[in-house]
């Protein structure tokens, strides 16, 4: 037994240094003080000064690092193989190479849940804020619903439309925008300031993400924020916005919807304020379908036919996803969610509607 642990002990020790991130990960994931540490000491300061560097480079490193684990898989899958057959002692050839992939499995597993587990057990953007989600009368869902929809029917006008009437503002532009995007919300909410903004990616592989149903994703492991080059426009801005937020180490997703919407309101850029308008009465006016039809109706025939054909143009586009790989993307990014501790899963994308009208109804907005 000595000499197999001797024989094997780079592999061994790889193991129980995975093994000790792991557990303490585990051990101590309910002391918010330590994960507040964690995060502020070494996550988020860490995954900045990454996303600085890849954004010296004009290609995403995620989609780099995802075609890399590939080949490398492959390869390693096919030398495994190749070393096996040609092996004298081969259970010492199977038990180090499966082991060798164990590790490196396990090695990623450790470095996602300390570059960005971590965040689901720190303090979050409302308990910075001090703005906490309560009930919502049906009263101030319709009415915060009913701003929103004059907002965006505000600016809808504002921004490049194609020979259909849709949102037709390039991508690019609105990516440009990035490095100043959350600026007006520091007054209000200092701990948003992160310094530089790291440059946003286009993804290559955009359609790959439509079919998950994914319109951005954020990538600890370089600190980027990556876009889906591909579906309708007119969100787009928004969702750079969500990214962006998550960059700052919010991982609720309601919370950065919240903050895309408001962010995106307060850039001086029309295409943005359009956009974030447009996401905050998505989320609101689905919310009300439910609660009040008829309130939900009267508030829908008001908006103008600009806004209708953005609204039909992302319907029909997201339509052509739905499916199989579509469904179980969504059903293990919710187990992904609710593995960290956001018990809400998927259904927290809807949980923005208490945070929106919590705080345009208590800001006077709604009712102006």
């Amino acid at each position: 037994m000595r000499s197999f642990i001797r024989f094997f002990r780079g592999l061994h020790i790889w193991l129980l240094v995975n093994v000790a991130l792991l557990a303490f990960f585990f051990i101590f994931r309910s002391h918010r003080s330590v994960m507040n540490a964690v995060s502020n000491n070494f996550s988020m300061p860490l995954e900045r000064t990454l996303g600085r560097l890849w954004s010296l480079v004009p290609f995403s490193g995620m989609e780099l690092c995802y075609a890399l684990a590939i080949i490398g898989l492959i390869v390693f899958l096919v030398r495994s193989v190749w070393l096996f057959r040609r092996a004298e002692y081969r259970a010492e050839v199977a038990y180090r190479r499966a082991m060798t992939l164990c590790n490196a499995i396990l090695s990623l597993f450790a470095a996602f849940c300390l570059l960005w587990g971590v965040n689901y057990y720190t303090d979050d953007f409302c308990t910075r804020s001090g703005l906490i989600p309560q009930s919502v009368s049906k009263a101030d869902l319709i009415e915060t619903t009913r701003y929103f929809a004059e907002q965006t029917a505000a600016y809808a006008d504002r921004v490049a439309r194609n020979a259909k009437g849709e949102y037709n503002v390039p991508r690019e532009s609105s990516m440009a925008v990035a490095p100043d995007l959350y600026r007006p919300l520091y007054w209000e909410f200092p701990f948003l300031n992160v310094g530089p903004e790291a440059k946003p990616k286009g993804m290559l592989c955009s359609r790959i993400m439509s079919a998950m149903g994914f319109t951005g994703v954020y990538f600890p492991y370089t600190g980027e924020s990556n876009l889906n080059m591909d579906f309708p426009a007119a969100t787009f801005p928004a969702t750079l916005a969500h990214e962006l937020a998550h960059r700052r180490g919010i991982a609720s997703e309601q919370q950065c919807n919240f903050l895309a919407v408001l962010a995106s309101t307060r850039v001086e850029n029309d295409a943005f304020r359009y956009s974030g308008w447009l996401l905050g009465y998505i989320h609101l006016a689905n919310a009300l379908y439910t609660a009040d039809r008829e309130a939900w109706l009267e508030i829908r025939l008001s908006l103008p036919a600009s806004v209708e054909a953005d609204l039909q143009a992302a319907n029909d586009y997201w339509q052509q996803y739905e499916g199989p790989v579509n469904e179980a993307s969504e059903k293990a990014y919710d187990s992904m969610l609710r593995g960290y501790g956001d018990e809400l899963g998927m259904k927290s994308y809807g949980a923005v509607v208490d945070l929106l009208v919590l705080y345009y109804t208590t800001n006077g907005h709604a009712n102006s």
